[in-house]
């Protein structure tokens, strides 16, 4: 699939692909390719006055590429962030004589000031909704109940439960943050609310210490303190103490975490708390690229458990995701499996069905959406029915492909249609310079293209027929769709040397004499060429690097 360029991406122009050349390029490559176009381009070489013009705007074009793909310095910060990068506020004062990393930490630096200006405007808010929901009329009721009732008939279903917590964080400068947050909560009919101001202050590159003042009329006022400090690279320790004043008194409470990396991708967690639910737990995470587990053992009051989850990641678009856990103590044993998606750009949905001991089986629905969280834990049974956990499970399933096929893809589509026509309106007068530009340069190489292949023919050597780049449409159900190509066929030839021609993996819309006729799309780029006075043919992706000519491409006369 084609991924869309931001506005940066489009209005840079790739130095790599203009000089056609790897991005592991030596001085030596470099030097041979911007010779050649130097060459092509050098306005000394052209008496009318318009093609010397265009000639003296393309040549400083390379000429500023092979500046700074030759300066190592200046190469390094373009390989990292772009041609961008060479205009950050300040890098004109770093010094020159500098290795790529040095240069990177400084390019990092200037960045961070810049961010620091901006921090005042800068708020991380985040929030939850948690909505229960009681569904056990559903499949267990007496039927007898309800037959002198009107509307008996009807399953009753209740929201039995709410929860609301919404937090947002303040930098106050580059070391505090303020941290406000607050909640609400109800089930049954009764509930109450809290509130919480916390200040945090980072004390060096190491650890972090913080304060927190809460009240409430759920569990009266709090007072609490928590430290973070990096021990060595790979361990770490949190703690956190915090006095609850109610009616009953003062309530102390103290909570420490010790964590460890046992290897790149595993952490060992050892947890001690007391207070009024006092426990020890120990745990293992391991998570990889395509795979979350965890074991984890825990001996507390009133909670003594043993819980292993193992969750497999897709290596998809979509970051599909399936998971199972098994967790049994003192309180019974729950078994959980589901799924979880992501079905637009900023949200993730998922879907979890709980089946346990005496708990009976609930459905849990949540959905992310960037950061706000909603969360709709319906409980369906207090016992083990198989009908429960039936619908339970095929259900979700197919409430999510009719939604996915009845508004999600159509609205995706209209997303991306609608982002394609920004992004072609924000960067249509770079468009129209880029396409002068390569007019220009296919004018230019009009007597250079004829030395070609006339030494080309002489040889029986390679001869670019027809060149063709931009979207294709070769799907029979895409027929509605118009191809978006433009003719590249004298810039291909002029840049065939000894009867071959050699495309690095850069993207193709910065070649000499080539431009971007489908923003955000996706392009390739097809060649018709002889070779020993036999027809050829190659189709090749926009970043996918060619080298012509091949056998594979040869065309067999007899179809």
């Amino acid at each position: 699939m084609a991924s869309a360029l931001d506005d940066d991406e489009i209005c840079n122009d790739d130095y790599y692909s203009l000089l056609n050349v790897r991005r592991e390029a030596t001085q030596e490559e470099l030097k041979a390719a911007y010779r050649r176009l130097c060459m092509l381009y050098h306005p000394d070489k052209h008496r009318d006055p318009e093609l010397k013009r265009q000639a003296e705007q393309l040549f400083n074009l390379v000429h500023e590429a092979y500046e700074v793909l030759s300066d190592p310095q200046a190469r390094a910060i373009y390989d990292i962030y772009g041609k961008r990068g060479l205009d950050v506020e300040g890098w004109e004062v770093v010094e020159r004589k500098r290795t790529p990393a040095e240069i990177r930490e400084e390019y990092e630096r200037l960045q961070k000031e810049r961010e620091e200006r901006r921090l005042q405007q800068r708020t991380n808010p985040k929030g939850t909704i948690s909505v229960g929901i009681d569904a056990t009329d559903l499949f267990d009721r007496y039927e007898e109940d309800y037959e002198d009732m009107v509307g008996g008939g009807v399953p009753h279903v209740e929201i039995n439960k709410m929860h609301i917590s919404q937090s947002i964080e303040a930098p106050l400068t580059t070391k505090d943050t303020a941290i406000l947050s607050g909640s609400l909560s109800t089930h049954n009919g009764n509930g109450g609310g809290t509130i919480n101001l916390a200040m945090r202050r980072v004390t060096s590159a190491k650890g972090w210490g913080e304060v927190e003042l809460g009240a409430g009329d759920t569990h009266g006022p709090l007072l609490g303190m928590k430290i973070f400090r990096n021990l060595t690279p790979r361990f770490f320790v949190t703690a956190q103490c915090g006095l609850q004043f109610s009616s009953r008194g003062v309530r102390p409470g103290f909570t420490t975490v010790l964590a460890r990396h046992l290897d790149k991708n595993t952490m060992g967690y050892l947890q001690w708390r007391w207070g009024t639910q006092s426990s020890m737990n120990t745990s293992i995470v391991r998570d990889t690229k395509s795979s979350h587990f965890t074991f984890a053992v825990q001996l507390g009051i009133p909670h003594t458990f043993m819980m292993m989850s193992y969750q497999y990641k897709f290596q998809d678009d979509d970051q599909t995701k399936i998971k199972g856990s098994v967790k049994s103590g003192f309180f019974g044993t729950v078994v959980e499996y589901g799924a979880e998606r992501k079905i637009s750009r900023h949200s993730v949905l998922g879907a979890t069905v709980s089946i346990g001991v005496p708990q009976g089986v609930s459905l849990k629905i949540k959905l992310n959406r960037a950061s706000q969280t909603y969360f709709f834990p319906i409980h369906l049974t207090d016992q083990l029915l198989p009908s429960a956990v039936f619908y339970a499970t095929v259900g979700p399933l197919v409430f999510y492909l009719a939604i996915q096929q009845l508004v999600i893809r159509p609205y995706l589509r209209a997303q991306k249609e609608q982002d394609l026509e920004k992004q072609r309106e924000s960067s249509a007068s770079n468009i129209a310079r880029k396409k002068q530009e390569a007019e220009a340069a296919v004018l230019l190489m009009q007597e250079s293209v004829r030395r070609i292949i006339e030494a080309e023919e002489s040889r029986m050597g390679l001869i670019i027929l027809n060149a063709w780049y931009g979207k294709f449409v070769t799907d029979n159900s895409r027929r509605h769709e118009r191809a978006k190509v433009i003719d590249v066929t004298v810039p291909l030839q002029c840049l065939v040397k000894d009867s071959k021609l050699i495309l690095t993996e850069a993207t193709k819309s910065g070649l000499p004499g080539f431009y971007d006729p489908c923003v955000g799309e996706e392009k390739s780029l097809k060649v018709l060429y002889q070779f020993r006075g036999v027809m050829h043919q190659v189709l090749s992706g926009d970043t996918e690097p060619l080298r012509i000519p091949k056998q594979s491409h040869r065309i067999d006369a007899d179809t």
